[in-house]
């Protein structure tokens, strides 16, 4: 019953979304991603709404509302967040050390993590929409697969750092 109600609600919230996508700068299918992920909740907490229809029509302008809240609440860095301008020349020489070895780190990811976190280090400062279109993959799935190459990362370095320390 479930899988059918889930067919049945397919075509009518990518209407949806595609109709109110465009009026808060996401895309259509990061809006269905959410809104999916809200009616998993329903489910498993309150069961099937009585209107499913009405319900996801509610979910999707519900979704549109936080989306545009969360938009204006966004701010660009007012300063570059990594100033390297106050450095000596020995600070300055760790620092391109240690971004050399992140790099290389990056480099020995497995699958996708590796575009994905070089991506996010890059110069050109992408936005979440640019990296999503230059992977191919949904916007709202970038957060998530974001945690886990992070995770990748950690557990890759975590040797190298605890043994890479001087000692005294």
């Amino acid at each position: 019953m479930t899988h059918d109600l889930l067919t049945d609600l397919h075509p009518l919230l990518t209407a949806e979304a595609r109709a109110e996508a465009h009026a808060t700068g996401t895309e259509p299918g990061d809006l269905e991603q959410a809104v999916w992920l809200r009616l998993l909740e329903h489910l498993a907490t309150d069961g099937l709404p009585p209107d499913p229809h009405s319900w996801l029509r509610r979910a999707v302008r519900a979704e549109v509302r936080r989306t545009r809240r969360t938009t204006r609440r966004e701010r660009p860095y007012e300063t570059d967040p990594v100033d390297d301008r106050d450095q000596g020349p020995e600070q300055l020489a760790l620092t391109t050390a240690q971004r050399r070895a992140l790099r290389e780190a990056v480099h020995r990811l497995p699958g996708r993590c590796s575009r994905l976190l070089l991506a996010l280090l890059s110069p050109g400062d992408l936005t979440y929409r640019e990296i999503a279109g230059e992977l191919g993959i949904s916007q709202g799935s970038l957060g998530p697969e974001r945690s886990r190459c992070l995770g990748c990362l950690r557990r890759l370095l975590a040797p190298e750092v605890a043994t890479g320390r001087g000692r005294g």
